[in-house]
């Protein structure tokens, strides 16, 4: 059975591995790569969904970082989040500007629950909110689906072409509701199963390696960090009668 995926592309959020962690607690296996992933790279993964992260930028000053705009066209859900919900409406026709009131922490936002995002979600919940900019007009065909009383977009959907946008981070705790949400747009609006295990990662990463390596000998360096080290124990279930050393670095 093919593995389900889901993509977080990385703006430069501070919450860019949560969010994959967040997705993974669905029961959904998720990887982050760079805001520039090519669109033929995309279209090769075959992703069920795509996730934007938040990011230090403003969509519409100089060096902003940007997606190609074809990424809405490939027929895949995206979920774009603070900084990618900006860049959703910027990219689409909205119009994104200096907010006149910043927010920041707990804030009480009114949703729509009839929307696929929110199907399950209080009325009245309370979101993280961590903006300068927010989003004036949406595009011409989203539909505005949650507001507090100083951000008339806090979230907005076209539902037609799949395309989802919240200006709060539904990844954090302070989020009440955040998993309902992320598990609505996983599982319902990606139409993934939920049934992918991190066990199954292991044994299947572990089958990868033995079958690249073969007979051959293998050099692991290690740094001491956490990537490296998970790596270097995966290596060593996987081949460790064929290890040469490993080196570490500290």
């Amino acid at each position: 059975m093919e593995r389900e995926t889901v993509i977080v592309l990385d703006f430069g959020g501070q919450y860019n591995q949560l969010i994959a962690r967040r997705v993974r607690e669905c029961n959904v296996y998720c990887e982050v790569h760079p805001y520039n992933l090519s669109l033929e790279q995309i279209r090769e993964m075959n992703p069920r969904g795509i996730i934007f992260t938040g990011g230090p930028n403003s969509v519409y000053g100089e060096g902003a970082v940007l997606c190609e705009k074809g990424i809405f066209e490939l027929g895949i859900p995206v979920l774009g989040i603070c900084y990618g919900s900006q860049l959703m409406a910027h990219l689409l026709g909205g119009r994104v500007t200096s907010a006149p009131v910043s927010e920041y922490g707990k804030t009480e936002v009114e949703v729509d629950q009839n929307a696929a995002l929110f199907a399950g979600v209080a009325g009245k919940t309370i979101c993280w909110m961590s903006h300068t900019d927010y989003i004036e007009k949406t595009p011409a065909d989203f539909t505005v689906t949650a507001h507090t009383p100083v951000c008339p977009v806090a979230a907005m959907e076209c539902p037609g072409r799949k395309l989802y946008a919240v200006q709060f981070h539904p990844e954090v705790m302070h989020t009440v509701e955040g998993m309902t949400m992320l598990r609505n747009f996983v599982l319902d609006i990606c139409g993934c199963r939920g049934d992918w295990k991190m066990d199954a990662f292991v044994e299947t990463t572990i089958q990868a390696i033995r079958a690249k390596v073969g007979t051959g000998r293998v050099l692991c360096a290690l740094s001491g960090g956490v990537d490296s080290s998970v790596a270097g124990l995966l290596l060593a279930r996987a081949v460790w009668k064929q290890l040469t050393c490993f080196l570490v670095s500290i």
